[in-house]
C-alpha cells in the first residue's frame, strides 16, 4: 500500500513539474520553443537520474503534449501547421526517451556499484569475524548470528555435513529453512533462490567438495556475494578445524614431554633416597656388630631420606592439586612482613650461612592472602637463594608498592640464570642445566610458587644476570 502511494505521488510530482515549466514560459517569460524544449529535456534527465526510467518516460510523454499545445503553432491546439515542427516534436520525444534511458542506466549502474561496494565491505567484516575464532564449535554457533548482523538478513542457518547438525541464528526460523532442503543443496552443490519464500540456499564449497550449506531468509544479496559468503564460511570452518587438530596434537606432544620429564625426575629423585635407605637398612640387618655412633648415623640417614621421600610425594601431590585448582585458599588481610618472618624460620637451615638484608617498611598496606601459602612461596625463594648462592653472600628481601600491586623480591648473589632458562625456570620439573647434578631438587618448587601466586591474582618472575645473581619477585593485588 505504501509503495503504491509513493508511485502515485511521484507521477503527480512529474505532472506538477511539467505544469510549472509551462506556466513559467507561457505566462511569465516568453522564449522561443527551443529553450522550452531544452528545459523540458533537462527536467526529464533529472527525474530519470533521481526516480528512474518509468517516471522519466511518463514525463517525456506529458512534456511532448504540453510542448505541442502551448509552444508550437497553432497555439492552444493539438495540431501542427508547419511540417518542420513535426520533426522537432518527434526529435524532442525521441531525445527525451533516449536521454532518460541513458540516465537511468547510469543511475542503475551507480546503484549496483554502491551495492557491490557495500557487499564487499560486509564480506570483509564477515571475514574478520570468522577468522577470530580457532574453536570450530564456537565458530559454528556464531556464524549464523554473524551473517545476520553483517548483512541485515532476517535469519540464517548453517548445516554441516560431517556433523549432520544445524546451527540457527534464531530458533524461530527452523520452519523457513528445513534441514532436508539444506542437505539437498549440500548434495547437489548448487545455489537455490526461492523468490516466493524470499530464501536463499547456498552450498559451502572447498574447491569441488561441499562440506555443508547455509540458508538465509529475507535475502536480497547477489549470487556472487552469496557464493563468496559460502567460500568464507567453508574456509573459516576448515581453518578452525585444522587449528583444533594442531592444538590437540601439540597438547598431546606436550603431555608426552611432561610425562617423560616427570618419569625422569621422579626416577632420579626417588632412586637416590631409596638407595641410601636400602643400603643403611641392609647394613643394620647384617650380622656385623656396629658401634653405637655408626648405627645412629645409619638410622639418621634412613630418617632423613624418608623425610626427603615424603617431601617429594607431597610436592607431586601439591602440583596436581594446584593444576586442578582443587586447593581452597583462606584469604585474610596480612602484612607481608609477617609472611617473610615465618618463611625465614622455615628456611633457617638453608640461610644459616647467609646474612639477611630486609627492607620492608612498616607503612606498607596489608594484603589479602592465604598466609600459609604465601609463606610457602617465600620459603621456596629463600631456599633457592640459600642453596644456589656462595656461603657468606647476603640475601636481600624487599617489598614495595607499584601500580596498585605489592611486589616482594628475594635477591641473591648466585651464578645467575641465562636468558634462555629464565623463560623455562617456572615450568614443572625443569632444573637449571648447571645445577641438576650438584644440587638436589625436583624442579617442582618454582612451579608450585607460580601456581600459588596466580591463584592470588598476582604474577611471579625473575630478573637475572649470569655471574651476578638473580632477583625473584612476585606481586599481590592490593584491595581496599
Amino acid at each position: 500500500m505504501r509503495k503504491t502511494g509513493r508511485h502515485i505521488g511521484r507521477f503527480a510530482a512529474v505532472i506538477a513539474i511539467d505544469a510549472v515549466i509551462v506556466w513559467f514560459y507561457f505566462k511569465e517569460i516568453h522564449v522561443n520553443p527551443t529553450t522550452v524544449g531544452f528545459t523540458f529535456l533537462l527536467a526529464i534527465l533529472v527525474v530519470s537520474a533521481t526516480w528512474g526510467l518509468q517516471y522519466a518516460i511518463f514525463m517525456a510523454m506529458v512534456a511532448t503534449l504540453a510542448y505541442n499545445y502551448f509552444f508550437l503553432p497553432p497555439l492552444l491546439r493539438f495540431t501542427i501547421a508547419d511540417p518542420q515542427n513535426w520533426v522537432a516534436l518527434f526529435a524532442f520525444l525521441v531525445t527525451a526517451i533516449i536521454a532518460s534511458q541513458l540516465s537511468e542506466r547510469a543511475r542503475r549502474e551507480a546503484v549496483q556499484s554502491n551495492q557491490r561496494r557495500h557487499e564487499v565491505e560486509r564480506l570483509y567484516a564477515l571475514s574478520q569475524q570468522l577468522l577470530v575464532s580457532d574453536n570450530v564449535f564456537g565458530l559454528l554457533n556464531s556464524v549464523p548470528a554473524y551473517i545476520v548482523e553483517t548483512f541485515g538478513v532476517a535469519g540464517a542457518a548453517v548445516f554441516l555435513e560431517n556433523k549432520s547438525k544445524m546451527y540457527f541464528s534464531d530458533i524461530a526460523i527452523q520452519s523457513s529453512l528445513p534441514v532436508e532442503e539444506l542437505k539437498a543443496v549440500c548434495g547437489r552443490g548448487e545455489l537455490v533462490r526461492d523468490r516466493q519464500r524470499d530464501t536463499c540456499l547456498v552450498p559451502l564449497r572447498m574447491g569441488a567438495r561441499s562440506i555443508g550449506s547455509f540458508g538465509l531468509t529475507g535475502c536480497n544479496l547477489s549470487r556472487e556475494t552469496l557464493e563468496a559468503i559460502g567460500s568464507l564460511i567453508a574456509i573459516a570452518i576448515e581453518r578452525a578445524g585444522t587449528m583444533e587438530k594442531l592444538s590437540r596434537t601439540e597438547a598431546a606432544r606436550e603431555s608426552d614431554r611432561l610425562r617423560s620429564l616427570l618419569l625422569d625426575s621422579v626416577t632420579h629423585e626417588f632412586r637416590t633416597p631409596l638407595t641410601a635407605i636400602k643400603a643403611s637398612a641392609e647394613t643394620l640387618l647384617s650380622e656385623v656388630d656396629l658401634p653405637a655412633p655408626q648405627r645412629k648415623e645409619l638410622l639418621t640417614v634412613i630418617n632423613e631420606e624418608s623425610d626427603r621421600l615424603n617431601r617429594l610425594v607431597g610436592e607431586a601431590a601439591e602440583v596436581a592439586q594446584l593444576d586442578a585448582r582443587q586447593v581452597e585458599l583462606r584469604f585474610e588481610p596480612h602484612h607481608i612482613r609477617q609472611a617473610v618472618d615465618l618463611a625465614i624460620q622455615e628456611s633457617k637451615h638453608a640461610l644459616e650461612h647467609h646474612p639477611l638484608e630486609i627492607a620492608i617498611a612498616d607503612t606498607l598496606p596489608p594484603v589479602k592472602m592465604d598466609l600459609d601459602r604465601i609463606v610457602e612461596v617465600l620459603a621456596q625463594l629463600l631456599d633457592n637463594a640459600g642453596k644456589y648462592s656462595p656461603p657468606s653472600t647476603p640475601i636481600h628481601i624487599t617489598a614495595d608498592v607499584r601500580a596498585g600491586q605489592l611486589v616482594t623480591s628475594v635477591a641473591d648473589h648466585g651464578p645467575g640464570i641465562d636468558d634462555f632458562e629464565q623463560s623455562m625456570i617456572f615450568e614443572k620439573f625443569y632444573r637449571g642445566r648447571d645445577q641438576r647434578v650438584s644440587i638436589q631438587g625436583t624442579g617442582m618448587g618454582l612451579a608450585i610458587a607460580k601456581a600459588i601466586v596466580e591463584l592470588h591474582g598476582g604474577t611471579i618472575g625473575v630478573t637475572s644476570q649470569v655471574g651476578r645473581g638473580s632477583v625473584f619477585y612476585f606481586s599481590l593485588p592490593i584491595t581496599s
